[in-house]
């Protein structure tokens, strides 16, 4: 409408304008309306026929030639119209298609629009998390107040996931995921992962009891094997060999029992944090680790930051010495090991480097799962319990703070225990 306006004002300007100019001449001007009717005339024709190339372009309908641009007009705007019903007809199948399959789907599925406002929710969405008709238009904020779910969506990362207990049936666990896909449009998939909880616990009630079951006739074994080497009677070459390596192995189960047990409490136990010296702790483990590989050369400690840290000391002295202990177990026995503690812009980080026998990119990812082992050749006396570097992973993740690994065959690693500095 207001172009229109527009137009009508450009019009009364010019009449205006003519209507002056005979004021101050006295002279009646016919030629200067006759100038304005021509030229809006022309301008009129002008944007018609615009208009009619316009259309013309958006289909290839034919039209019949003799009719007037008027009717020529027209038929473009049905034929325009008629085109549009397909494609709204041909939308509104694709649409019912969608949210029918949707609807099929096992996980719930939410669709928030601007403000966080629910959108549109499939079946599963209401037995999962309780979801009616009524909540359409709602804020999901409204409708859910676990503080982790709102946090969740306010942060808006679409790469993090959450879980959490369905707000419906607290015995089922949802992971929880949010994707945007398009402006103020976002679509929130919950998916059941009660089974994978289940095995899960199943799983760490196994590792928790074989491990306590394991200990008693361990520590039986190793009395009798000890008390036998101790015998004052000389025993037989073979006898003498027998009793060393078995006394090795039940060493090699004590220390995987020992590992399983503390990852069992570090999954399920509370930590108790303070602040702790870093640098004399990493200068008492340094000291265990030299006595321990009888080498008091190959480990270079370098402490530039005493800033103490919150955590819990049995756990950081557990995850520390396993780097440090791996770093000289894999090296060469002449090679250096560095440990670097220091600060770095917001987090304090400390580097265990060493010149070993390094880390392929294909194992890079797998090297913190327990019991995995890269295919590398090594001898019976390196070989470790395959949880060293999954320990250190979970006490890194109970203290805000994460692995990093940088790793190439041949040239060695540098295992980095990267923590916030408010943490």
């Amino acid at each position: 409408m207001r172009f229109w306006i527009k137009d009508l004002l450009s019009l009364c300007f010019s009449v205006l304008a003519v209507i002056g100019i005979q004021h101050f001449t006295g002279h009646y001007l016919l030629e200067g309306f006759l100038f304005i009717a021509i030229s809006y005339s022309l301008r009129l024709i002008s944007q018609i026929t615009q208009l009619e190339r316009s259309l013309r372009a958006d289909h290839k309908k034919s039209i019949n030639p003799k009719i007037s641009i008027w009717d020529e007009i027209q038929q473009h705007i049905f034929y325009a119209d008629k085109a549009n019903k397909k494609r709204q007809k041909k939308l509104i199948r694709i649409i019912k298609k969608f949210r029918k399959s949707t609807a099929a789907l096992p996980d719930a599925v939410v669709v928030l629009g601007k403000n966080n406002t629910i959108d549109w929710f499939n079946t599963s969405a209401k037995s999962m998390l309780g979801l009616k008709k009524k909540d359409k238009g709602q804020s999901v904020f409204n409708i859910f107040h676990h503080a982790e779910f709102i946090n969740f969506i306010q942060d808006n990362e679409t790469d993090a996931v959450l879980n959490i207990p369905s707000p419906t049936q607290q015995n089922i666990s949802l992971e929880v995921k949010i994707a945007a896909y398009g402006k103020n449009s976002y679509l929130l998939v919950a998916h059941d992962i009660s089974y994978l909880k289940n095995l899960e616990r199943m799983r760490k009630d196994f590792v928790d009891n074989i491990s306590h079951e394991l200990r008693t006739p361990l520590t039986v074994l190793k009395g009798y094997l000890e008390t036998l080497e101790e015998m004052e009677a000389e025993h037989s070459p073979l006898l003498s060999h027998s009793l060393q390596q078995m006394k090795n192995q039940s060493e090699r189960m004590q220390y995987l029992t020992d590992d399983l047990l503390l990852l069992a409490n570090l999954e399920t136990e509370q930590s108790e944090q303070s602040q702790i010296n870093i640098p004399a702790l990493l200068e008492q483990i340094c000291q265990e680790s030299n006595v321990l590989h009888k080498n008091k050369n190959r480990i270079q400690l370098i402490s530039n930051c005493n800033q103490p840290l919150l955590g819990n000391l049995k756990e950081l002295h557990s995850a520390f010495s396993n780097l440090i202990i791996n770093a000289l177990k894999y090296s060469p026995e002449e090679s250096t090991v560095k440990v670097c503690w220091y600060k770095n812009k917001q987090h304090l980080v400390l580097d265990v480097i060493d010149k070993g026998e390094g880390i392929s990119r294909a194992d890079l990812p797998k090297v913190t799962e327990r019991f995995y082992r890269a295919d590398v050749k090594r001898t019976q006396e390196a070989r470790g319990t395959g949880l060293g570097l999954a320990i250190v992973k979970h006490v890194l993740m109970r203290h805000n703070a994460q692995l990093n690994i940088n790793s190439q065959l041949g040239k060695g690693s540098t295992f980095s225990c990267v923590f916030n500095i408010d943490s």
